[in-house]
């Protein structure tokens, strides 16, 4: 799957977490989402990507990814 496409996906996720006012508990939320939800390889690329460049990912989208790649 292209970076852009994984990208717009995780930003979309966060953009329905970021109605929480917990940002912490938001952030958790997007990393329980992608873990359910997206395919390993999927959560590889974006984690590598994170990780190496992290351009276009929104504050909240890289705070969870992190999350992401710690578990």
């Amino acid at each position: 799957m292209k970076i852009d496409r994984l990208i717009r996906m995780a930003n979309d996720i966060s953009d329905f977490f970021n109605a929480e006012s917990n940002k912490e508990i938001a952030a958790e939320g997007i990393s329980k989402h992608i873990l359910r939800s997206w395919d390993p390889r999927m959560r590889n690329d974006i984690i590598t990507y994170c990780m190496q460049d992290g351009s276009g990912l929104n504050d909240l989208t890289k705070v969870a990814i992190l999350k992401l790649q710690q578990s």
